[in-house]
């Protein structure tokens, strides 16, 4: 597997965990919340384009 597309997939899962970690913690900021999955949602059109 390409080192990059790794390193992408790594990013992403650790995003999910934090955003379900987030979740369960009713005094997460939603708009934390929302970059979160902002930003999983980037990574995984990366992903998708390599």
């Amino acid at each position: 597997m390409d080192p990059h597309l790794a390193t992408l997939k790594r990013r992403h899962k650790a995003i999910e965990d934090e955003i379900a970690d987030a979740l369960r913690h009713r005094s997460t900021d939603d708009l934390m919340i929302g970059d979160l999955k902002r930003r999983k949602l980037h990574l995984k059109e990366e992903i998708e384009r390599t």
